[in-house]
């Protein structure tokens, strides 16, 4: 007879929209909740800037199709790299590994922006964008286009050129954590 794992019993759930489901504030709150659930790989995204490059982390980004190949990355209208971004412009996509929680931080603001490439090893691309040594992987795209949606940017960037790390290694954002 074979070893039976015991059952495990779901956690319990609470319904937070409860009677309250037209109420955007309160849609608001759940979704962010809901997606402080979702572990995400991290990632510096990089432009050029009027006197310097400038760069974000981020973790809203996908691919979006291989044919042809390119990526989504949905981009805050107030951070301060969005100003930098319009179709045909270059952009570099670091995906970070785990021992990179420097350049994460760093780059979500616990250092000032003109400091921020101080952090890690950083080398140009074909476009001359910083790319990151010892990443995951670095993406070197192109903007195909922009859609502003509510507070975001949603950036179409075509990819490439794509370096690989060795090592699949990569660092886990979830719930205001690294995993």
């Amino acid at each position: 007879m074979a070893d039976v794992a015991p059952a495990v019993a779901a956690p319990e759930a609470t319904d937070v929209t409860a009677g309250r489901a037209s109420d955007p504030a309160v849609i608001s709150a759940g979704l962010k909740g809901a997606m402080r659930r979702l572990a995400s790989g991290v990632a510096i995204v990089t432009a050029l800037g009027d006197e310097a490059p400038v760069g974000m982390a981020a973790t809203s980004i996908t691919s979006l199709t291989m044919d042809p190949p390119a990526v989504l990355v949905c981009v805050n209208q107030t951070a301060s790299i969005h100003a930098h971004l319009s179709p045909g412009c270059p952009v570099s996509i670091n995906l970070l590994s785990r021992h990179q929680r420097d350049v994460s931080a760093a780059f979500g603001g616990a250092v000032a922006r003109d400091a921020r490439f101080g952090v890690g090893s950083w080398t140009p691309d074909a476009h001359g964008l910083p790319i990151l040594e010892e990443a995951q992987a670095n993406l070197s795209c192109t903007i195909d286009s922009m859609t502003p949606y509510g507070t975001h940017s949603i950036v179409i960037a075509r990819v490439e050129a794509v370096r690989l790390s060795e090592a699949v290694n990569p660092l886990i954002f979830q719930d205001g954590a690294y995993l």
